[in-house]
C-alpha cells in the first residue's frame, strides 16, 4: 500500500503556503487565481488579483460578470510550474494572494462605481500591486482613480479593438471611459498609446493609436518598440480588453470584431514591455457564456499569467 496522500497538498488556495507554486490536479480543488490563497490580510503582500464582476455597462452581450470565475478556472492548468517564458516560479519571488471579489449591490448600480474604486484604494494604499479581472471595461475608470491617488497621473497601455473615447452623457459605459479618465486628469495621454484598434471613435484623446493592420505590419518587435518609446519611463497602467484579439483566439467576448491580434503577437509584445514601470493592470470582457472550450479564458489567464511573471522578474533581476 502506497503512502496517503498529503491533505496539505490539496486546496492551496485555503490550506497551503502563500509562497511558491502548489502541485494540484488541474481538475480539482478549489479555484483561486493560480491557487493562490484566498486572503484580505494584505500584510507583505507584494501583489493581489482580485475580480470585479459588472457587466451592466455593456453596450452589446452581457456575460462578463462571469468573466473572473471563468479566467480562475482556466488559470489552473499552470498551476506548480516554472512558467514560460521566463522559466521562474512567480511565487518564489513575491507572496500574491488572490483577495476574492468586489463586493456590492447589483441592485443599487449607482454605488458600484464608488465601491470598485473604495476597494481597489485600500489594496493600492496598502502597498500592493493590484491586478484585476473584469467584467466589462467600465471598471477600469473607478481602477485609475484608486491607482491614481497613490501612484498620480499614469500612461495607459490599452490593447482593445476599439478606442472607448465614446462620449460620456450621464452614465458611464465601457466604450466611454477613456473619455471620462481623461477629462479627470488621470491618465498622461502624451504617453499612452491603444493597440490592436479596428473601429472608428470620436476621437483619440490624445492617445496614440496603433490599429488592428499596423500592428500585424510591424510584428511583436515594432510593437514593442513603439510602445516603449511612447511610454518611457514613467509610471503605466495596463489595461487589456480581450477583445483585442481576433475572435479566433477569443470568441467569448461581448462586442467581437474581426482581423485582430493573436494570442502570440499579444503575449509577445507583452512580455517584451517587462522593463516598463508598471503600476497595475486589469484584464477585462471576457463573457463566458459566448467561448468555447475555456479559449477566452484560457487566452485571459496567460495574460495575466504574463504580466506576473514581468512582477516577479523584475525582482529576480534587480538581486
Amino acid at each position: 500500500m502506497t503512502d496517503p496522500i498529503d491533505p496539505r497538498r490539496s486546496d492551496n488556495a485555503f490550506l497551503g503556503a502563500l509562497t511558491g507554486g502548489s502541485s494540484e490536479p488541474t481538475f480539482s480543488g478549489a479555484l483561486s487565481f493560480m491557487r493562490r490563497r484566498y486572503s484580505r490580510d494584505l500584510g507583505g503582500v507584494d501583489a493581489v488579483v482580485w475580480g470585479v464582476p459588472f457587466d451592466c455597462a455593456t453596450s452589446n452581450r452581457p456575460g462578463t460578470r462571469f468573466g473572473p470565475q471563468a479566467i480562475r478556472r482556466a488559470s489552473a492548468i499552470f498551476d506548480g510550474d516554472p512558467q514560460f517564458p521566463s522559466a521562474l516560479d512567480p511565487f518564489v519571488h513575491m507572496v500574491v494572494v488572490d483577495w476574492g471579489d468586489c463586493a456590492f449591490d447589483y441592485r443599487r448600480l449607482g454605488d458600484v462605481e464608488l465601491l470598485i474604486e473604495r476597494q481597489a484604494g485600500d489594496i493600492v494604499a496598502a502597498g500592493c500591486h493590484l491586478i484585476t479581472l473584469g467584467g466589462d471595461h467600465s471598471i477600469t475608470l473607478p481602477l485609475l482613480r484608486a491607482h491614481v491617488a497613490t501612484h498620480g497621473p499614469l500612461a495607459v497601455v490599452q490593447f482593445d479593438a476599439h478606442q472607448d473615447t465614446w462620449e460620456d452623457i450621464g452614465t458611464l459605459s465601457h466604450g466611454s471611459f477613456v473619455t471620462a479618465a481623461t477629462e479627470e486628469g488621470l491618465i498622461d495621454t502624451a504617453r499612452s498609446i491603444q493597440i490592436g484598434v479596428r473601429t472608428t471613435a470620436p476621437t483619440d484623446c490624445g492617445f496614440a493609436v496603433i490599429d488592428a493592420y499596423e500592428a500585424q505590419a510591424l510584428g511583436a518587435p515594432g510593437l514593442i518598440r513603439r510602445i516603449v518609446e511612447r511610454v518611457g519611463e514613467g509610471g503605466a497602467y495596463l489595461s487589456f480588453d480581450i477583445d483585442a484579439l481576433d475572435p479566433a483566439f477569443a470568441p467569448g467576448t461581448g462586442t467581437p470584431v474581426a482581423g485582430g491580434l493573436s494570442s502570440a503577437q499579444a503575449l509577445m509584445t507583452l512580455w517584451g514591455l517587462r522593463e516598463l514601470a508598471w503600476r497595475g493592470m486589469d484584464v477585462v470582457e471576457v463573457s463566458p457564456p459566448y467561448d468555447h472550450a475555456d479559449i477566452t479564458a484560457i487566452a485571459a489567464a496567460t495574460v495575466v499569467q504574463h504580466y506576473l511573471q514581468i512582477l516577479a522578474w523584475r525582482r529576480h533581476t534587480a538581486r
